[in-house]
């Protein structure tokens, strides 16, 4: 069977995580005062949970928050809002890996909410990295410093643990290769972040005003 056919059998879900709508990006409060701040993060999830929402090869969406109105924000665009108070954002993301594989999730796409340029047709195309559903996969987008990751593809879904933080890039890669998958890098708008100032005057440059 041609690789992308057997690669339609594959269920992907996509995993929003996203601390709370007043308490994410508290680097950028300098710049931008407490009700700015909300509103700029209220805004790129609602990119977010409506590119998951269209992407034609996401079966679902599940936020991960500590937070009800992210959660309700999640219902609006038809995704799952699961309100979660596990241990840092690892522990968030394993909590909703969990839930997408009950779900029969055979693969998971990490999607932290501060992607600016996010799109449905960004993400079916960093999907396209699976050729088989039945080949271990980890995909990666790093931000646009090279050392961290804005998006993360992983099939089966627990092919890897989630390692973000500091250097997370080459701690899935190395992660990847200790497990024998195939490991494979995209560039694109999925490399564009908003976490400090400086990111955000990188995407507002290229995209115009995104706060709301």
């Amino acid at each position: 069977m041609a690789p992308t056919l057997r690669a339609d059998r594959a269920r992907t879900w996509a995993l929003v995580p996203i601390r709370g709508l007043e308490t994410a990006k508290t680097r950028l409060g300098g710049d931008l005062d407490p009700e700015e701040r909300a509103a700029l993060v209220t805004e790129l999830l609602r990119r977010t949970v409506a590119a998951t929402r269209d992407a034609r090869r996401i079966a679902g969406t599940i936020v991960v928050t500590m937070d009800g109105a992210a959660a309700e924000i999640a219902r609006r665009h038809r995704a799952v809002g699961l309100v979660e108070r596990a241990p840092g954002l690892n522990g968030a993301i394993e909590a909703a890996r969990s839930v997408a594989q009950a779900r029969g999730a055979t693969a998971v796409l990490v999607l932290p909410a501060d992607l600016p340029a996010v799109s449905s047709t960004a993400l079916d195309a960093l999907l396209e990295i699976i050729e088989d559903p039945d080949e271990p996969v980890v995909g990666l987008v790093a931000d646009r410093h090279g050392t961290g990751t804005n998006a993360l593809l992983l099939q089966p879904p627990d092919v890897i643990e989630p390692a973000f933080g500091p250097d997370s890039r080459v701690r899935h890669q190395l992660a990847a290769i200790a497990v024998g998958a195939r490991y494979v890098e995209r560039g694109g708008p999925l490399a564009l972040d908003v976490d400090t100032p400086a990111d955000l005057l990188a995407a507002e440059a290229a995209l115009g005003s995104i706060r709301g």
